[in-house]
């Protein structure tokens, strides 16, 4: 299977890791805050995948961002994805075999966005 320089196998197969990584963060977040994120869109690039997730605030947190306690509310989904890393890390190395050195979680309260960024151990081009 040729790859496109990326260190990925070309074409749809990028586009089927991709949604699969959407996917399985999407379930994540499902299991682990009650809700998903409305939207998801996951890029993938020779040595990292970033996961987009938009609408991601389950009731309870809209109400405490409503009542002006964003700064809560992000410190506590912080705190959280420092909790689960390892379920996020794992369910990323499994669809793309890869490993993952470095994970971020970051939030917008404003754009209600998470960002789940992932930055890959080995290099793709194996040097």
């Amino acid at each position: 299977m040729s790859t496109d320089g990326d260190g990925f196998s070309a074409g749809s197969e990028r586009w089927r890791l991709a949604a699969a990584v959407s996917n399985a963060i999407v379930g994540l977040h499902g299991e682990y805050y009650g809700r998903g994120a409305g939207r998801a869109h996951t890029v993938m690039g020779a040595d990292y995948v970033i996961c987009f997730l938009e609408d991601i605030y389950t009731p309870v947190e809209r109400t405490l961002i409503d009542a002006g306690s964003g700064d809560h509310v992000s410190e506590t989904r912080r705190k959280f994805q420092e909790a689960v890393r390892e379920e996020f890390v794992g369910v990323v190395e499994r669809i793309t075999g890869r490993e993952v050195r470095v994970f971020l979680s970051q939030v917008d309260i404003e754009a209600n966005l998470a960002v789940e960024f992932f930055v890959f151990g080995d290099l793709a081009d194996g040097s």
